[in-house]
């Protein structure tokens, strides 16, 4: 009887915990919509994709509208882009959440140290399973010129993992720029 009490009470904890985490992603995903809600009334020529999970809203008042882009980012193929990573908390961003970035320009707003000037460069990605499943279904279709957020709940960065100066379960956020693409293999 006490071993059957025991397997009830893990099976009951364990039921606990995960619609805790549900909960905590359920939040994340609320937030993520408020901050896109909020930034789209801002820019009427904003645009959202939704996939797998990320939330790619895409900036476009910026573009020369004149220009046609046709080529976007497949699956396998690679991207050079300009980034900082954010940890999302609440509804909006901040650069103390700042965690990364490869922009000298988004360091210096954030108060970093310009001590290593190399980490201030073009990156360039190949869009495949290495990547967080958030940034990579995030990427997915992006185009040259495009720039905008990706965002997703700690479910689809590094879930119960901390990475870093990176919490476990952080939903994140990147601001990003993309230079250029190519799908060639």
């Amino acid at each position: 009887m006490k071993r059957s009490s025991v397997i009830l009470l893990v099976l009951l904890l364990a039921a606990c915990t995960k619609q805790s985490l549900q909960t905590t992603y359920d939040k994340q995903t609320s937030n993520i919509e408020s901050f896109i809600s909020t930034n789209m009334g801002r820019d009427a020529t904003a645009t959202l994709v939704r996939n797998e999970g990320a939330y790619r809203l895409n900036l476009h008042d910026t573009l020369d509208a004149t220009l046609h882009r046709t080529d976007s980012l497949d699956w396998g193929g690679q991207v050079a882009l300009y980034y900082g990573c954010f940890i999302f908390s609440g509804t909006s961003l901040s650069f103390t959440n700042l965690v990364a970035t490869n922009s000298r320009e988004l360091a210096k707003e954030a108060g970093w140290k310009l001590t290593d000037e190399s980490r201030y460069k073009l990156d360039t990605l190949t869009l495949d399973k290495s990547l967080l499943p958030g940034l990579a279904a995030g990427l997915v279709g992006v185009q040259p010129m495009d720039e905008g957020y990706i965002l997703f709940t700690g479910k689809y960065g590094y879930g119960g993992s901390q990475k870093g100066t990176i919490p476990a379960r952080s939903a994140l956020a990147y601001y990003f720029w993309i230079e250029n693409i190519s799908n060639e293999n």
